[in-house]
């Protein structure tokens, strides 16, 4: 069944959730071949991009909390792609080697992720989708 034709399609609550499910399908395939969730891969994109990021800058990027923040650097920990030094009350991130190595493949499966949902919406649809979602999240 489509969602426009399910019981609850003009629920906000609903309708978010059942586009996120089928989001969350496109980008977990897109990020399969570098073996990480996406919520993890665009953790360790972060720490590439600004080697030294405080667990509270990756909050705010990612729209996480801090709990769920600092599980996701403690996985990537035990996968040997980033370590944590504290100075302080202050902790910083920072990519391993092997996470180092993992940056071509990362915006790789970025790139993927990216044309696989424009073929289906197409490109100008869904950069104004992800605008009107960020309008719509903003006001939320």
């Amino acid at each position: 069944m489509k969602t426009s034709q399910s019981k609850y399609c003009k629920c906000l609550y609903f309708s978010a959730n059942a586009l996120a499910r089928k989001v969350e399908k496109l980008a977990d395939e897109s990020w399969k071949k570098v073996g990480l969730s996406p919520s993890h891969a665009y953790l360790l994109m972060l720490v590439l991009d600004e080697p030294g990021i405080h667990p509270t800058a990756l909050c705010e990027q990612l729209q996480l909390q801090p709990s769920t923040i600092t599980r996701l650097i403690e996985k990537l920990e035990v996968k040997g792609m980033v370590v944590r030094t504290s100075k302080g009350k202050a902790t910083s991130v920072f990519p391993t080697q092997k996470g180092k190595s993992m940056y071509k493949a990362l915006k790789e499966c970025l790139m993927t992720f990216y044309e696989t949902y424009s073929q289906i919406l197409g490109k100008a649809e869904s950069a104004q989708f992800v605008a009107a979602i960020n309008t719509v999240a903003d006001c939320l």
